[in-house]
């Protein structure tokens, strides 16, 4: 009878494969951004619960938020109204940037469908917020002297890569006119 000696565990699981690996900054962000927005309802006169929350709960938040708000809007009196660069300070305030509000909605929404929301009755997503969100975008931008513009599908380009790659180049010899000849290429590259 053979004896086997006995072996030590090959692959001992070590702390590190124990432990989950660290959430993501975004997925940091998006808990923290929850976490503020339940906190800001349970503060709420009368309390609510996201369950029973409106697309305006959403706004009043959005608005509550503008107090800590670190970029300058200028009011449509201001002198600074459409400057991108105003040359000395005004008393407009402080508000909420459009792209920081933009991307906490999208937080939010995500959170609130992570959590077993509806898409369709999450008030993130709602009506409202979408057209607050796009009149914060155009007045600051406007206040700004910024312009956001929809950039446009690059169709033509697309079409003239693709025409370029089916023909051809000509040889050289018939790109070059001899003396007192016109030359004019078709696309088989013959001369007329």
């Amino acid at each position: 009878m053979e004896l086997i000696p006995h072996q030590a565990n090959k692959n001992p699981i070590t702390s590190a494969q124990l432990t989950p690996p660290s959430p993501s900054r975004y997925e940091n962000q998006k808990r923290r951004d929850s976490n503020t927005f339940c906190q800001y309802l349970r503060n709420h006169r009368p309390p609510l619960s996201l369950p029973s929350c409106s697309g305006a709960h959403v706004l009043e938040f959005l608005r509550y938020l503008d107090q800590f708000g670190k970029t300058k809007v200028h009011h449509q009196n201001c002198a600074f109204f459409g400057l991108p660069n105003p040359p000395a300070p005004c008393p407009c305030p402080l508000r909420q940037a459009w792209g920081s509000l933009d991307a906490l909605i999208g937080r939010l929404r995500a959170a609130y469908e992570e959590n077993g929301g509806p898409p369709e009755a999450s008030p993130f997503a709602s009506r409202a917020v979408r057209l607050y969100l796009r009149e914060v975008r155009d007045f600051q931008a406007k206040a700004r002297g910024v312009s956001y513009e929809k950039k446009r599908k690059r169709v033509n380009r697309q079409r003239t890569q693709t025409l370029s790659q089916t023909q051809p180049p000509l040889p050289l010899q018939q790109q070059q006119p001899q003396q007192g000849q016109s030359v004019m290429a078709n696309y088989s590259g013959a001369i007329v």
